[in-house]
Protein backbone atom coordinates (compact mmCIF):
# COMPACT_ATOMS: atom_id res chain seq x y z
CA UNK A 1 0.00 0.00 0.00
CA UNK A 2 1.61 3.31 -1.02
CA UNK A 3 1.98 6.26 1.27
CA UNK A 4 -0.32 7.60 -0.03
CA UNK A 5 -3.27 5.30 0.12
CA UNK A 6 -2.40 5.03 4.16
CA UNK A 7 -3.09 9.18 4.37
CA UNK A 8 -6.50 8.97 2.12
CA UNK A 9 -8.14 5.96 3.80
CA UNK A 10 -10.12 6.75 6.61
CA UNK A 11 -9.57 5.09 10.17
CA UNK A 12 -12.11 2.07 10.89
CA UNK A 13 -12.68 3.15 14.55
CA UNK A 14 -13.40 6.70 13.20
CA UNK A 15 -16.13 5.25 10.42
CA UNK A 16 -17.73 3.66 12.64
CA UNK A 17 -17.76 5.97 15.56
CA UNK A 18 -16.72 4.20 18.20
CA UNK A 19 -13.54 3.89 20.70
CA UNK A 20 -10.65 2.03 20.40
CA UNK A 21 -11.65 0.02 22.77
CA UNK A 22 -14.78 -1.06 21.62
CA UNK A 23 -16.46 -4.45 22.50
CA UNK A 24 -17.90 -6.49 19.69
CA UNK A 25 -21.44 -5.66 21.05
CA UNK A 26 -20.57 -2.12 20.86
CA UNK A 27 -18.94 -2.54 17.18
CA UNK A 28 -22.16 -4.17 16.04
CA UNK A 29 -24.90 -1.61 17.65
CA UNK A 30 -23.01 0.38 16.07
CA UNK A 31 -22.60 -0.68 12.55
CA UNK A 32 -26.41 -1.82 12.24
CA UNK A 33 -27.43 2.01 13.26
CA UNK A 34 -25.19 3.41 10.32
CA UNK A 35 -25.79 0.28 7.83
CA UNK A 36 -29.95 0.69 8.19
CA UNK A 37 -29.49 4.62 7.78
CA UNK A 38 -27.08 4.62 4.59
CA UNK A 39 -28.48 1.18 3.19
CA UNK A 40 -29.06 1.61 -0.97
CA UNK A 41 -32.75 0.71 -0.16
CA UNK A 42 -33.55 3.80 1.70
CA UNK A 43 -31.42 6.19 -0.05
CA UNK A 44 -32.25 4.83 -3.80
CA UNK A 45 -30.13 7.28 -5.98
CA UNK A 46 -28.37 8.52 -3.43
CA UNK A 47 -24.21 7.97 -4.13
CA UNK A 48 -23.13 9.54 -1.13
CA UNK A 49 -25.15 7.32 0.77
CA UNK A 50 -23.97 4.14 -1.11
CA UNK A 51 -20.38 5.02 -0.42
CA UNK A 52 -20.97 5.88 3.24
CA UNK A 53 -22.55 2.51 3.78
CA UNK A 54 -19.67 0.88 1.80
CA UNK A 55 -17.20 2.38 4.10
CA UNK A 56 -18.70 1.39 7.64
CA UNK A 57 -19.21 -2.22 6.08
CA UNK A 58 -15.62 -2.36 5.70
CA UNK A 59 -14.75 -1.34 8.97
CA UNK A 60 -17.19 -3.83 10.40
CA UNK A 61 -15.61 -6.31 8.37
CA UNK A 62 -12.45 -5.94 9.24
CA UNK A 63 -13.25 -5.04 13.25
CA UNK A 64 -15.25 -7.79 14.02
CA UNK A 65 -12.91 -10.29 12.88
CA UNK A 66 -10.39 -10.97 15.63
CA UNK A 67 -7.45 -11.64 13.42
CA UNK A 68 -7.74 -8.45 11.49
CA UNK A 69 -8.82 -6.36 14.07
CA UNK A 70 -5.27 -7.19 16.41
CA UNK A 71 -3.26 -6.96 12.79
CA UNK A 72 -5.02 -3.38 12.19
CA UNK A 73 -4.59 -1.90 15.76
CA UNK A 74 -0.78 -3.41 15.76
CA UNK A 75 0.00 -1.90 12.20
CA UNK A 76 -2.70 0.11 10.57
CA UNK A 77 -3.83 -0.39 7.28
CA UNK A 78 -0.81 -1.52 6.15
CA UNK A 79 -0.90 -4.80 8.66
CA UNK A 80 -4.19 -5.71 6.70
CA UNK A 81 -2.66 -6.35 3.31
CA UNK A 82 -4.40 -9.45 1.18
CA UNK A 83 -6.63 -10.13 4.26
CA UNK A 84 -8.16 -6.90 4.42
CA UNK A 85 -11.95 -6.22 3.13
CA UNK A 86 -12.94 -8.98 0.86
CA UNK A 87 -16.02 -6.98 -1.02
CA UNK A 88 -18.55 -8.10 0.81
CA UNK A 89 -20.12 -5.81 2.84
CA UNK A 90 -21.46 -7.65 5.25
CA UNK A 91 -18.10 -10.00 5.64
CA UNK A 92 -18.86 -13.60 8.24
CA UNK A 93 -22.06 -11.78 9.37
CA UNK A 94 -25.32 -13.67 8.28
CA UNK A 95 -27.48 -10.03 7.76
CA UNK A 96 -30.39 -11.86 9.98
CA UNK A 97 -28.27 -11.24 12.53
CA UNK A 98 -27.42 -7.85 12.07
CA UNK A 99 -30.58 -6.80 11.18
CA UNK A 100 -33.11 -9.53 13.07
CA UNK A 101 -33.15 -8.29 16.46
CA UNK A 102 -34.37 -5.16 15.15
CA UNK A 103 -36.89 -6.33 12.24
CA UNK A 104 -38.13 -9.06 14.42
CA UNK A 105 -38.95 -6.54 17.43
CA UNK A 106 -41.36 -4.41 14.63
CA UNK A 107 -42.57 -6.95 12.75
CA UNK A 108 -42.37 -9.97 15.61
CA UNK A 109 -39.58 -12.02 13.55
CA UNK A 110 -37.70 -14.63 14.69
CA UNK A 111 -40.24 -16.17 17.59
CA UNK A 112 -39.21 -16.31 20.92
CA UNK A 113 -35.34 -14.26 21.17
CA UNK A 114 -33.82 -14.18 25.05
CA UNK A 115 -30.59 -12.68 25.75
CA UNK A 116 -28.29 -14.22 27.12
CA UNK A 117 -26.86 -13.94 30.25
CA UNK A 118 -23.35 -14.07 28.97
CA UNK A 119 -21.53 -10.99 28.63
CA UNK A 120 -17.91 -10.72 27.54
CA UNK A 121 -15.60 -8.30 29.57
CA UNK A 122 -15.15 -4.46 28.92
CA UNK A 123 -11.56 -3.76 27.09
CA UNK A 124 -9.34 -1.33 29.57
CA UNK A 125 -7.04 1.16 28.54
CA UNK A 126 -3.80 1.97 30.59
CA UNK A 127 -1.39 4.33 29.61
CA UNK A 128 2.23 3.80 30.37
CA UNK A 129 5.08 6.68 30.63
CA UNK A 130 8.44 5.53 29.41
CA UNK A 131 11.82 7.27 28.61
CA UNK A 132 13.33 8.01 25.50
CA UNK A 133 16.30 5.29 25.79
CA UNK A 134 13.59 2.74 26.93
CA UNK A 135 11.32 2.86 24.02
CA UNK A 136 15.07 2.44 21.61
CA UNK A 137 15.97 -0.59 23.59
CA UNK A 138 13.05 -2.04 25.00
CA UNK A 139 11.71 -2.80 28.83
CA UNK A 140 10.70 -5.01 30.97
CA UNK A 141 8.48 -3.83 33.76
CA UNK A 142 5.07 -4.26 35.85
CA UNK A 143 2.08 -2.23 35.97
CA UNK A 144 -1.02 -2.39 38.32
CA UNK A 145 -4.32 -1.71 36.30
CA UNK A 146 -7.77 -1.73 38.24
CA UNK A 147 -10.46 -4.35 36.57
CA UNK A 148 -12.98 -6.48 37.33
CA UNK A 149 -13.00 -9.91 38.46
CA UNK A 150 -15.08 -13.32 39.08
CA UNK A 151 -16.36 -12.58 42.53
CA UNK A 152 -15.04 -15.52 44.90
CA UNK A 153 -17.37 -16.05 46.87
CA UNK A 154 -20.11 -16.73 44.36
CA UNK A 155 -17.74 -17.61 41.78
CA UNK A 156 -19.38 -15.74 39.13
CA UNK A 157 -22.86 -16.85 39.68
CA UNK A 158 -24.13 -13.74 41.10
CA UNK A 159 -26.41 -15.66 43.72
CA UNK A 160 -25.65 -16.21 47.31
CA UNK A 161 -26.30 -19.58 47.30
CA UNK A 162 -24.19 -20.19 44.24
CA UNK A 163 -26.78 -22.30 42.54
CA UNK A 164 -27.53 -19.92 39.53
CA UNK A 165 -30.43 -17.52 38.76
CA UNK A 166 -34.09 -18.89 38.78
CA UNK A 167 -36.86 -18.06 36.03
CA UNK A 168 -37.96 -14.32 35.96
CA UNK A 169 -41.87 -14.66 37.06
CA UNK A 170 -42.41 -11.38 34.53
CA UNK A 171 -42.21 -13.34 31.19
CA UNK A 172 -42.17 -16.99 32.67
CA UNK A 173 -38.48 -17.56 31.43
CA UNK A 174 -39.33 -16.14 27.64
CA UNK A 175 -37.12 -13.15 27.52
CA UNK A 176 -39.62 -11.22 25.80
CA UNK A 177 -43.29 -9.40 26.16
CA UNK A 178 -45.41 -9.32 23.58
CA UNK A 179 -47.94 -6.47 22.38
CA UNK A 180 -50.94 -6.35 20.37
CA UNK A 181 -50.53 -2.96 18.32
CA UNK A 182 -53.36 -3.41 14.90
CA UNK A 183 -52.89 -6.29 12.90
CA UNK A 184 -48.84 -6.28 14.62
CA UNK A 185 -48.00 -8.87 17.62
CA UNK A 186 -45.15 -6.45 18.75
CA UNK A 187 -42.81 -8.46 21.20
CA UNK A 188 -40.25 -6.56 23.44
CA UNK A 189 -37.43 -7.53 25.71
CA UNK A 190 -38.73 -8.50 29.48
CA UNK A 191 -37.99 -4.66 31.64
CA UNK A 192 -37.82 -7.33 34.76
CA UNK A 193 -34.51 -9.31 33.66
CA UNK A 194 -33.56 -7.36 30.77
CA UNK A 195 -34.47 -10.16 27.96
CA UNK A 196 -32.30 -13.12 29.38
CA UNK A 197 -35.08 -14.60 30.87
CA UNK A 198 -33.95 -15.20 34.33
CA UNK A 199 -33.27 -13.53 37.15
CA UNK A 200 -31.30 -13.16 40.46
CA UNK A 201 -33.66 -13.59 43.65
CA UNK A 202 -31.14 -14.10 45.96
CA UNK A 203 -27.76 -12.20 45.26
CA UNK A 204 -24.72 -12.28 46.12
CA UNK A 205 -23.40 -9.64 49.34
CA UNK A 206 -20.15 -9.36 48.03
CA UNK A 207 -20.62 -8.82 44.27
CA UNK A 208 -24.64 -7.71 44.70
CA UNK A 209 -25.27 -10.15 42.34
CA UNK A 210 -23.20 -9.13 39.42
CA UNK A 211 -20.90 -11.95 39.55
CA UNK A 212 -17.43 -9.44 39.64
CA UNK A 213 -15.88 -7.67 41.76
CA UNK A 214 -13.24 -4.27 41.46
CA UNK A 215 -9.83 -5.43 42.41
CA UNK A 216 -5.96 -4.13 41.41
CA UNK A 217 -4.04 -6.52 39.53
CA UNK A 218 -0.22 -6.31 38.18
CA UNK A 219 0.67 -7.28 35.18
CA UNK A 220 4.27 -7.91 33.39
CA UNK A 221 4.31 -5.57 30.69
CA UNK A 222 7.22 -6.58 27.56
CA UNK A 223 8.00 -3.25 25.60
CA UNK A 224 10.20 -4.07 22.55
CA UNK A 225 12.92 -2.39 20.99
CA UNK A 226 11.80 0.64 18.74
CA UNK A 227 8.58 1.09 19.88
CA UNK A 228 7.00 4.90 19.52
CA UNK A 229 4.76 7.35 21.23
CA UNK A 230 1.87 6.27 20.84
CA UNK A 231 1.87 2.30 20.46
CA UNK A 232 -0.37 -0.06 22.07
CA UNK A 233 0.31 -3.13 23.12
CA UNK A 234 -2.26 -5.66 23.23
CA UNK A 235 -3.00 -8.61 26.04
CA UNK A 236 -5.94 -10.73 25.24
CA UNK A 237 -8.42 -11.31 27.93
CA UNK A 238 -6.38 -9.36 30.64
CA UNK A 239 -9.31 -6.90 30.62
CA UNK A 240 -12.71 -7.11 32.54
CA UNK A 241 -14.00 -10.33 33.16
CA UNK A 242 -16.78 -11.80 31.20
CA UNK A 243 -20.42 -11.71 33.63
CA UNK A 244 -21.90 -15.58 33.96
CA UNK A 245 -18.67 -16.98 32.01
CA UNK A 246 -18.64 -14.77 29.52
CA UNK A 247 -15.26 -13.91 28.16
CA UNK A 248 -12.77 -11.65 29.80
CA UNK A 249 -11.74 -8.18 27.89
CA UNK A 250 -8.71 -7.11 26.83
CA UNK A 251 -6.06 -5.08 28.09
CA UNK A 252 -4.20 -2.19 26.21
CA UNK A 253 -1.03 -0.57 27.03
CA UNK A 254 -0.54 2.80 25.08
CA UNK A 255 2.57 3.74 25.53
CA UNK A 256 3.69 7.50 26.47
CA UNK A 257 7.61 7.98 25.34
CA UNK A 258 9.28 11.38 27.20
CA UNK A 259 11.46 13.65 24.51
CA UNK A 260 15.40 13.35 24.62
CA UNK A 261 17.07 16.22 25.85
CA UNK A 262 18.83 16.80 22.69
CA UNK A 263 17.88 13.54 20.20
CA UNK A 264 15.19 13.93 18.13
CA UNK A 265 13.42 10.56 16.51
CA UNK A 266 12.49 11.36 12.58
CA UNK A 267 10.82 6.48 11.89
CA UNK A 268 14.27 5.25 12.91
CA UNK A 269 16.71 7.79 12.14
CA UNK A 270 18.17 10.18 15.34
CA UNK A 271 18.85 13.64 14.64
CA UNK A 272 21.13 16.14 16.90
CA UNK A 273 23.26 19.30 16.43
CA UNK A 274 26.49 19.26 17.19
CA UNK A 275 28.58 22.81 17.51
CA UNK A 276 31.85 22.87 16.83
CA UNK A 277 34.38 25.74 16.54
CA UNK A 278 35.19 28.02 13.47
CA UNK A 279 39.06 26.07 13.43
CA UNK A 280 37.71 23.15 13.49
CA UNK A 281 35.62 23.58 10.98
CA UNK A 282 38.36 25.28 8.93
CA UNK A 283 41.17 22.95 9.32
CA UNK A 284 39.05 19.98 10.00
CA UNK A 285 39.22 18.12 13.34
CA UNK A 286 38.40 14.72 14.96
CA UNK A 287 35.63 15.28 17.92
CA UNK A 288 33.80 12.59 20.21
CA UNK A 289 29.94 12.30 19.32
CA UNK A 290 27.95 11.22 22.24
CA UNK A 291 25.04 8.36 21.25
CA UNK A 292 22.62 6.59 22.96
CA UNK A 293 25.46 3.42 22.97
CA UNK A 294 28.22 5.86 24.36
CA UNK A 295 30.87 7.41 22.43
CA UNK A 296 31.89 7.44 19.04
CA UNK A 297 34.28 9.22 17.28
CA UNK A 298 33.40 11.78 13.92
CA UNK A 299 35.82 13.20 11.56
CA UNK A 300 34.76 16.71 10.64
CA UNK A 301 37.16 17.48 7.37
CA UNK A 302 38.45 20.93 6.45
CA UNK A 303 36.10 23.50 5.21
CA UNK A 304 33.18 22.11 6.60
CA UNK A 305 29.91 24.41 6.67
CA UNK A 306 27.26 25.19 9.00
CA UNK A 307 24.40 22.81 8.41
CA UNK A 308 26.14 19.89 6.79
CA UNK A 309 25.17 16.64 7.82
CA UNK A 310 27.35 13.45 9.01
CA UNK A 311 25.51 10.13 9.08
CA UNK A 312 26.47 7.68 12.11
CA UNK A 313 25.45 4.14 10.50
CA UNK A 314 23.45 1.88 13.10
CA UNK A 315 23.57 4.09 16.06
CA UNK A 316 19.91 4.92 15.43
CA UNK A 317 16.48 3.06 16.48
CA UNK A 318 16.21 -0.62 16.49
CA UNK A 319 13.24 -1.37 13.96
CA UNK A 320 10.37 -2.97 15.75
CA UNK A 321 9.90 -6.54 15.58
CA UNK A 322 12.62 -6.82 12.91
CA UNK A 323 16.52 -6.52 12.59
CA UNK A 324 19.32 -3.92 11.98
CA UNK A 325 18.92 -0.24 13.43
CA UNK A 326 18.71 3.00 11.84
CA UNK A 327 21.30 5.97 11.85
CA UNK A 328 22.46 8.98 13.78
CA UNK A 329 22.66 12.16 11.81
CA UNK A 330 24.86 14.80 13.18
CA UNK A 331 23.88 18.33 11.82
CA UNK A 332 27.18 20.58 12.06
CA UNK A 333 26.61 24.34 13.35
CA UNK A 334 29.87 26.80 13.83
CA UNK A 335 30.05 28.45 16.70
CA UNK A 336 31.07 32.11 16.43
CA UNK A 337 32.73 33.11 19.52
CA UNK A 338 31.23 36.38 21.39
CA UNK A 339 33.89 37.25 23.85
CA UNK A 340 37.25 37.65 22.42
CA UNK A 341 40.86 39.43 24.21
CA UNK A 342 43.12 41.88 22.15
CA UNK A 343 45.28 38.95 21.27
CA UNK A 344 42.33 36.94 19.84
CA UNK A 345 41.14 39.91 17.85
CA UNK A 346 44.46 40.90 16.58
CA UNK A 347 44.70 37.13 14.67
CA UNK A 348 41.15 37.91 13.22
CA UNK A 349 42.30 41.00 11.88
CA UNK A 350 45.26 39.47 10.19
CA UNK A 351 43.35 36.49 9.26
CA UNK A 352 40.69 38.66 7.82
CA UNK A 353 43.12 40.21 5.55
CA UNK A 354 43.56 36.65 4.17
CA UNK A 355 40.50 35.20 4.10
CA UNK A 356 37.72 36.94 2.09
CA UNK A 357 33.98 36.23 1.17
CA UNK A 358 32.22 37.50 -1.92
CA UNK A 359 28.98 39.07 -0.40
CA UNK A 360 26.31 38.10 -3.33
CA UNK A 361 22.68 37.73 -2.22
CA UNK A 362 21.75 34.30 -1.12
CA UNK A 363 18.60 32.31 -2.00
CA UNK A 364 15.61 32.84 0.06
CA UNK A 365 15.22 29.03 0.56
CA UNK A 366 18.78 28.78 2.01
CA UNK A 367 18.32 31.34 4.53
CA UNK A 368 14.88 29.82 5.79
CA UNK A 369 16.62 26.41 6.40
CA UNK A 370 19.23 28.32 8.38
CA UNK A 371 16.56 29.77 10.37
CA UNK A 372 15.32 26.58 11.34
CA UNK A 373 18.42 25.01 12.18
CA UNK A 374 19.19 27.35 14.68
CA UNK A 375 15.54 28.19 15.82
Amino acid sequence: MSRNENVIKADYYEVLGVSRTASDQELKAAYRKLALQHHPDRNPGNSEAEERFKSCSEAYQVLSDPQKRAAYDRYGHAGLGAAGFDGNPFGAQDIGDIFGDLFGEMFNIGGNRRSSRVQKGRDIRHDLTIEFEEAVFGKETKVTVRRMEACKDCRGAGTATGRGPSTCPHCQGRGQVRYQQGFFSIARACSACGGTGTVISDPCHTCRGDGRVERQHEISVSIPAGVEDGTRIRYQGEGDAGRFGGPGGDLYIVLRVRPHKFFEREGNDLHCLIPISFPQASLGAEITLTTLDGEAKLRIPEGTQSGQEFRVRGKGVPHLNEYGRGDLIAQIIVRTPTKLNKAQRELLRELGQTVTVENTPTARGILEKVKEMFS
